[in-house]
């Protein structure tokens, strides 16, 4: 396993991320036992939770991934041997059961740190990060930013202020962003310079072959800025795999189950997602671990997330961090990418 530092911290994580959202609905604690076995096996040491979890979110389960999690850490007695990352969930009006609809203010970030530690059977988070934005902007797929300077919002300083608090009182090592726009990731980064507070470390965004929005503008602040990529979704929900498109995905398979996760699945997702799998398949690659390793080799990344439902899933995975891509292959999706991605070459 391959690991690299995250950020300005002192953290060296797994180039592969355990992905947990599943836990408690798709997956039992038994087999969110054995992955986190297998993974620890295997040299990951990074663990990726929230307070919301698991996905999709609903009030009779959240909670229960951190609960697992924390179960785990309890019974196997090996808290010192991984890197833990939660998230307090920005502003939502879906998610009433929590908190009243949770916001990014000190009530709630208190409230949702003490219930993660306590879900968690831990004292301190390795990392603490913001899901989303309390602000409006866009983020989980939304496209056609819309501006609305009177909209309501908590300020990222106020934000930032209780976080630094958690830090100085030793629940939490370092602080990090999700689902974040440049501008916010500048923001964060100017308010922790000008106020003297926790630097960010890390930014959680989607990313993959079909996503590589984080290139326009994210990309260069992370390389600048000294900000770590944790890359979710980098399979675009199991799509790259191409079982979606070859007729193998069950009733059970995640874009099946929960239709609101296909945002991959239109005309030029499809067609594009048939020729990066028949890339990988021409060059005797499993179309997944190509897609993988892609993510895997980008120098503005951290760690990539993975996720499964069962455990060769996950075994492949995580072998994706073994894989190294050629020229040819390199050049085919670059080739790929600008088909699909630009109207006017």
């Amino acid at each position: 396993m391959q690991y690299r530092s995250l950020g300005t911290s002192d953290l060296d994580v797994s180039l592969i991320c355990l992905g947990t959202m599943t836990w408690g609905q798709q997956n039992s604690q038994s087999e969110a036992f054995e992955q986190l076995d297998y993974a620890l096996e295997q040299g990951v040491n990074f663990i990726d939770t929230a307070e919301m979890y698991s996905v999709p979110t609903k009030q009779e389960t959240q909670g229960s991934t951190e609960t697992i999690i924390g179960n785990w850490l309890a019974a196997r007695g090996k808290r010192d041997q991984v890197i833990l990352t939660t998230k307090v969930s920005g502003r939502s009006m879906g998610m009433k059961y929590l908190r009243g609809g949770p916001r990014l203010d000190r009530t709630n970030i208190e409230s949702a740190v003490e219930q993660s530690l306590r879900r968690l059977q831990t004292d301190y988070l390795d990392l603490y990060q913001v899901h989303w934005p309390d602000r409006q902007t866009n983020y989980f797929g939304q496209l056609e930013y819309q501006h609305d300077a009177e909209a309501e919002h908590i300020a990222i300083e106020e934000t930032l202020t209780v976080l630094g608090e958690l830090v100085a009182a030793g629940k939490v090592r370092y602080l990090g962003i999700s689902n974040e726009t440049p501008w916010g990731t500048m923001r964060w980064l100017q308010a922790a310079e000008s106020m003297g507070l926790p630097r960010i470390v890390s930014i959680q965004n989607p990313y993959s072959l079909l996503n590589r929005s984080f290139e326009i503008g994210l990309a260069e602040v992370c390389h600048r800025e000294k900000v770590g990529l944790l890359a979710y979704s980098p399979m675009a929900f199991g799509t790259l795999s191409g079982k979606y498109i070859d007729g193998t995905a069950g009733a059970s398979d995640r874009v099946n189950q929960f239709p609101q996760f296909a945002r991959y699945t239109n005309p030029q997702g499809v067609a594009a997602t048939r020729e990066y799998v028949q890339l990988a398949r021409d060059n005797d690659l499993d179309p997944a671990q190509m897609a993988l390793a892609y993510v895997n080799s980008r120098p503005f990344l951290a760690s990539t997330i993975v996720g499964a439902t069962i455990l060769s899933q996950l075994e492949s995975n995580i072998a994706s961090a073994e894989v190294s891509l050629s020229a040819e292959v390199l050049e085919g999706i670059q080739a790929i990418h600008r088909r699909f991605s630009n109207p006017c070459p």
